[in-house]
């Protein structure tokens, strides 16, 4: 059982944060990252060609980081890979001792930096979640039996802010009812727009991290409302970063007092940091979910 979810089990409030692969071999800056969170949080996401934009793999970062003490989440997009590629990754994650698993479509490729690449989307998500769960039974998809069976923790994703919300109430329990057994969220800016979400959610049962994205100014904010699937900013929260002197202050008190207002809805935050995470502890520590960093 991975440390995450042995302290999801115990009902702690767990905090996660994301961290890119480079574009190139060139991970020291990467490592250094994980090295700043690793007293602060409890795993980290390792994102898989975020935003259809070509990087190192996911799952050698996550080895990496595990390395540091860190403990990492892999996340796993079905947009590249075929079954044969993704079942061998989950085979290959399990013995490098990577348990966490975040499985996604993946933005489409167009969005990224060879937007004439071929999508794959040979399964889906809710079909990475069931393929992980056979491979687990110790068998592969063709049917065919395995040398040793690996042992996963998944997670899915949800975007709370979407409307109408019941499809992504009907696609959470599909995710659940396939093997998912933690969600992360798309960032949430809205806390009571959040709690009438968990309000419903709840019934599933199943531990939900809410998304945070660290807003660096009214631009980005606006650039999210107008292009990023999932995400709403208030216009108050817009005309906050607008009239700030210092941003990266304000981005701070914005997300340490969001912080306290999600916190009673769920089991935990993700925080998205886009180049931030310096930023991460402070944050940590004025919401007072950290007071001091734990065991380095």
């Amino acid at each position: 059982m991975s440390q995450l979810q042995e302290k999801l089990k115990a009902n702690n409030f767990v905090v996660t944060a994301e961290i890119t692969p480079p574009k190139g071999v060139d991970v020291s800056k990467a490592l250094q990252t994980a090295k700043l969170l690793r007293p602060w949080v409890d795993a980290v996401n390792v994102t898989d060609q975020q935003s259809a934009m070509m990087s190192l793999g996911s799952l050698s970062l996550c080895h990496l980081i595990g390395d540091t003490g860190l403990e990492p989440i892999l996340q796993m997009t079905t947009r590249d890979r075929n079954r044969i590629a993704l079942q061998s990754d989950l085979l290959s994650a399990s013995v490098l001792g990577i348990e966490n698993v975040l499985c996604l479509s993946g933005d489409p490729v167009t969005a990224g930096d060879h937007p004439d690449a071929k999508p794959v989307f040979d399964l889906d998500t809710i079909a990475l979640i069931q393929t992980a769960r056979v491979l687990e039974k110790g068998r592969s998809l063709a049917g065919k039996p395995l040398d040793g069976a690996p042992k996963f923790f998944l997670a899915a994703a949800v975007s709370p802010a979407v409307e109408p919300i019941e499809p992504q109430l009907v696609s959470m329990e599909r995710k659940i009812q396939a093997g998912a057994q933690f969600f992360q969220t798309q960032a949430i800016f809205d806390a009571a727009l959040f709690g009438r979400f968990m309000e419903r959610a709840k019934r599933f049962g199943a531990p939900v991290l809410a998304g945070m994205v660290l807003v660096k100014s009214g631009n980005q904010a606006r650039f999210m409302n107008e292009h990023v699937y999932g995400i709403k900013v208030p216009d108050a929260l817009i005309k906050e970063m607008d009239a700030a002197e210092d941003k990266k202050r304000k981005c701070v008190e914005i997300s340490a007092h969001l912080i306290q207002e999600l916190k009673p809805f769920c089991q935990g935050v993700h925080i998205m940091a886009i180049g931030w995470e310096g930023l991460i502890p402070e944050i940590l520590k004025l919401s007072g979910v950290r007071a001091k960093p734990g065991p380095a």
